[in-house]
């Protein structure tokens, strides 16, 4: 290592030395040697951990061990305890070791330990605050000391210590670590000291300290206690910490009067509310319904009340959708019950759900921590209503899914079997028809019309074919439906009247619309009601298309389809929706079409419904078509 010359290295007021990479001193100034104590020739050559064994327990080792291995200058601050001096301690890295300078920031620290007394003071305002002197007696004690512990000063300053500890019954083995953190403070190993423990306040109860300590200088005091009840605070992180735990109960129940029993009486045992109650919305009724309260809502009232919209504070709130505190409701305007005898209260919305409301018969009963626990508990259980809806809304649809597949693999099997028997007839027919006509017997039968004559038997076996593989495919997939599109209803019909057995006349359209929806599956579904429409009618039948929910007060959008063929007996109408159930009474239709309709209709999300007509025939209802539009 190349050093300066020693002339100017030892005039600098700090002290200096140098180490090689074994940490042997190689140069040591006149400061370092009156710092440390030690001539040049006791320590050069010598390793620095050896000659001072007491540095290994302080922040050197690992400082110097930085410098030398990362190869970056660092700095740090000691205080040397013999000279009662800061040092701040600066290491400057070589390839041949070391250069350490240590200077005296004695002075800067104390400016910095007057500020932070400075700062404590003026926290400890409203805090009782205790000084001391070095053999613990106490200097002085200001006012909220004496209402803190129920003693004049006069019988404290002057006396030891143990005097306030004893007056505070603080335990044996909490007084021994306020001793050792005094003393702490005290010879100088540390700059502030907290210790929390519990103690008796000027009225016996049992409350929670936190004793600060920290170093002043006056002319005779040099410890300063500052104590805060943090008894308060200490609660809340407790009820919080609770509440956190009741989070848990909560998203484990998936039923809705569960959450909110759970909600209730945790509000009642954690936060103290014995008169508290919920109540959630009834969606297609309107009205706020109670379905959770404690017993001490149920004593007060005898029952907790339904509010209808606009009644009374618990609707105005959840409407509003904030939380509101109410300190005296005999100041308040237009409540439920004017000879309620709840004075406060505190209302909380549960998002869309409902509310939750803590009541008191005294005023002014809650505060801003009241409202942030209580806040706390409507949010997590909002959260657990909102999955329990999940769960549920998934438990029907999975429900509803399996119900549907179920039918509908039904539908195709017994389909798939009338339409086997009718292949089976028209080929049957045809070797009938082939054998009378030269066949073996030679016998002449009667002239043979294959029954739907004005199609050949190919394209029938073909459409036959198509359809049982159509509807097996459907039935796979029953729950979706392909690309939405926008399409005319009228362009609809059309197409499905190409496909159907019935004439192009037989169905009149009220007026134009469109909708949109997967094409193909809709003009499937046209084609169907027509065919079973075909099948109920002796001959020749006309089918009315309209569109309802458009005039008020009707309900959801959608189209209906009217014949005048036999009318489908109301007793058979949820079977001819589902004829996977045993028939009582004969109806003649087309195979399976009003089930293929419905399962078309479904898997768009829409509604089909059967009725009758006012003058006979049969109406077909598809609601929920939330697209449907009329045209012009």
């Amino acid at each position: 290592m190349t050093l300066p010359s020693v002339p100017i290295v030892d005039r600098v007021t700090d002290a200096f030395f140098a180490l090689d990479t074994d940490f042997r001193f190689t140069y040591v100034n006149e400061r370092a040697e009156t710092l440390l104590k030690r001539s040049r020739e006791e320590l050069i050559g010598r390793v620095m951990w050896d000659e001072f064994p007491q540095t290994v327990e302080t922040q050197f080792p690992d400082g110097f061990h930085r410098a030398m291995d990362e190869q970056v200058p660092v700095s740090f601050e000691i205080y040397h305890a013999q000279l009662e001096t800061w040092f701040e301690a600066r290491a400057y890295p070589s390839e041949s070791g070391l250069s350490v300078y240590m200077r005296d920031v004695t002075d800067r620290k104390v400016q910095e330990t007057t500020l932070a007394q400075h700062a404590a003071v003026v926290e400890a305002v409203n805090d009782a605050v205790v000084t001391l002197d070095r053999t613990r007696e106490i200097v002085t004690v200001n006012d909220a000391t004496e209402t803190a512990f129920g003693i004049d000063r006069s019988e404290l300053v002057g006396e030891h210590v143990e005097r306030l500890i004893d007056r505070a019954g603080i335990a044996a083995e909490d007084a021994v670590e306020i001793g050792r953190a005094i003393t702490d403070i005290d010879i100088g190993s540390a700059v502030e000291r907290t210790v929390e423990v519990p103690f008796t306040d000027a009225d016996g109860v049992d409350r929670i300290g936190e004793f600060r300590f920290v170093p002043i200088e006056d002319d005779v005091a040099t410890v300063a206690a500052v104590i805060r009840d943090v008894t308060d605070r200490r609660e809340y992180e407790r009820v919080v910490t609770s509440l956190h735990e009741v989070t848990r109960w909560l998203l484990e129940s998936d039923d809705p009067e569960e959450i909110c029993a759970i909600a209730v009486h945790s509000g009642s045992d954690l936060l103290e509310l014995p008169i508290s109650g919920v109540w959630l919305l009834e969606e297609e009724k309107g009205y706020l319904e109670p379905v959770a309260g404690t017993a001490g809502a149920h004593d007060e009232f005898g029952g907790l009340p339904r509010f209808n919209p606009g009644e009374g504070l618990v609707w105005d709130v959840f409407e509003s959708g904030d939380v509101e505190r109410f300190d005296d409701l005999r100041e308040v305007e237009d409540i439920y019950n004017p000879d309620t005898p709840i004075r406060s209260e505190i209302i909380a919305p549960i998002g869309t759900h409902g509310v939750l409301m803590t009541g008191s018969l005294e005023s002014h009963r809650f505060d801003e921590t009241d409202v942030d626990l209580i806040s706390t508990l409507v949010e997590n259980t909002r959260a657990a209503l909102d999955r329990a809806d999940r769960e549920q809304v998934l438990r029907e649809r999975t429900a509803e899914l399996e119900r549907q597949t179920e039918r509908l693999e039904s539908v195709a099997n017994v389909l798939s079997s009338d339409l086997k028997a009718q292949l089976s007839a028209v080929a049957d027919a045809l070797e009938s028809d082939g054998a009378g006509a030269g066949g073996d017997g030679g016998e002449t039968h009667e002239e043979w019309e294959f029954p739907l004559a004005e199609n050949s038997v190919e394209a029938t076996l073909d459409r036959a074919e198509g359809l049982v593989d159509d509807i097996r495919e459907f039935a796979r997939n029953a729950s979706t439906v392909g690309t939405r599109s926008r399409i005319s209803l009228e362009s609809a019909i059309d197409e499905a009247l190409e496909r159907s057995r019935l004439d192009y006349d037989s169905v009149v359209i009220e007026e134009p619309a469109t909708l949109r929806a997967d094409a193909d599956r809709f003009v499937h579904l046209l084609e169907t009601a027509f065919d079973d429409a075909a099948a109920r009618a002796d001959s020749e039948v006309t089918i009315q298309v309209g569109l309802v929910g458009f005039e008020n007060g009707e309900r959801s959008r959608g189209f209906f389809l009217l014949d005048d063929a036999a009318e489908i007996p109301p007793a058979a109408h949820e079977r001819v929706l589902d004829p996977t159930t045993d028939p009582d009474d004969e109806v003649a239709t087309d195979g399976l079409g009003l089930a293929l309709v419905r399962a078309i209709a479904e898997a768009h999300d829409w509604e089909l419904s059967v009725d009758n007509g006012e003058n006979g025939g049969t109406r077909l209802e598809v609601r929920d078509v939330t697209t449907l539009e009329r045209d012009g």
